[in-house]
């Protein structure tokens, strides 16, 4: 047995095997893996005995269950009109020239993706990002250049 078939049977010993279980099963996933294969969506479809396809579709839905590869750091601008009119284009332009990639991207040596998300409900303290599960709010470029920084000097 291979460790997402052991892993995903243990999920649903733990959360069930029923419809409504679909969506703890793929964040117990996303907990361990920190992204869905297909091979893992196949194996939830079997073991729930739902289509693969049904799978999919509830993965692919929401923005925090990714479906492919992403970097050790995962950023999420927040995209929402407020965050828009406090400045979140110029938070993504600093993550771009700080990381040199672009949004949707992820560094070459898989540290860093940049993505958008929907409301991250930290509105009244615009614009938000959120790296991995750590929010940062009030951003400026230049606190974006140091938190990236910061999170280099971890790594190194």
């Amino acid at each position: 047995m291979t460790e997402i078939q052991t892993l995903v049977k243990d999920l649903a010993q733990s959360h069930g095997r029923s419809r409504e279980s679909l969506l703890p099963i793929l964040q117990g996933i996303i907990e361990k893996d920190r992204f869905i294969s297909e091979y893992a969506m196949i194996e939830v479809a079997k073991e729930l005995d739902i289509s693969t396809a049904e799978v999919y579709g509830t993965a692919s839905f929401y923005s925090f269950l990714d479906t492919e590869k992403r970097g050790k750091y995962v950023i999420r601008v927040c995209k929402t009109i407020t965050c828009a009119m406090k400045g979140k284009n110029q938070i993504l332009l600093a993550l771009e020239d700080t990381l040199k990639i672009n949004l949707g991207e992820t560094t070459p040596d898989k540290k860093f993706s940049i993505l958008e998300t929907n409301c991250l409900g930290w509105c009244h303290k615009a614009p938000a990002m959120l790296i991995n599960d750590d929010v940062y709010t009030e951003l400026t470029p230049e606190m974006v250049r140091q938190i990236i920084e910061d999170y280099r000097k971890r790594e190194a």
